[in-house]
């Protein structure tokens, strides 16, 4: 992680979490991470909609230029990028795996802005729509309602002993004798 607020807010986000893969999202509170509240957003794990904004802060709605409260997140990305972070957001909220990317984008003078994007995972519970968080930071100060995102990078955080693949936590929890239907 490049930018400062990337780093405190994974330090906040990884104490709260302790052994768990994720912390819930009801320990998070705001007061702790004040400074860090302007860059910081929820979002719903709604693929079908296109990972919608639940909550986003100023600066973060002033770099887009709107108000985000159910704004599609992934329409944000221009070409193979949006199925990029489509996928990227899957593996966060399915897979409670943390991920950083770099973000390039467009600003309204038609100059590159380079930005840092954090995505957290929260733990998914019953009966609770599962949401994510994460931080959207500019590097340079001067960047101003932003368009046309797209990835530069990006890479999971968890170290390789917590990730357990879908494929291989589906099988763990089929034990025993498996039928498949199919030609005989």
């Amino acid at each position: 992680m490049k930018h400062k607020s990337s780093r405190e807010f994974f330090a906040y986000w990884n104490a709260k979490r302790g052994n768990a893969r994720a912390p819930d999202r009801s320990e998070f509170e705001p007061s702790a991470v004040r400074e860090l509240l302007a860059d910081i957003f929820v979002l719903s794990y709604d693929n079908e909609a296109g990972y919608p904004f639940r909550v986003a802060g100023t600066r973060t709605s002033a770099l887009l230029g709107c108000d985000l409260k159910d704004r599609s997140f992934s329409a944000l990305f221009t070409g193979g990028s949006r199925s990029e972070i489509e996928e990227i957001m899957s593996a966060v909220a399915e897979e409670t795996l943390p991920a950083i990317a770099g973000v390039t984008a467009t600003t309204e003078t038609g100059e590159r802005a380079h930005l840092e994007l954090l995505l957290l995972p929260f733990t998914a519970r019953v009966h609770v729509p599962a949401s994510l968080t994460g931080l959207l930071a500019p590097f340079e100060d001067n960047a101003t309602k932003l368009s046309d995102l797209a990835l530069t990078s990006w890479r999971y955080l968890h170290p390789p002993e917590r990730f357990v693949p879908r494929a291989l936590r589906k099988l763990a929890i089929a034990r025993g004798l498996m039928v498949y239907e199919g030609l005989r």
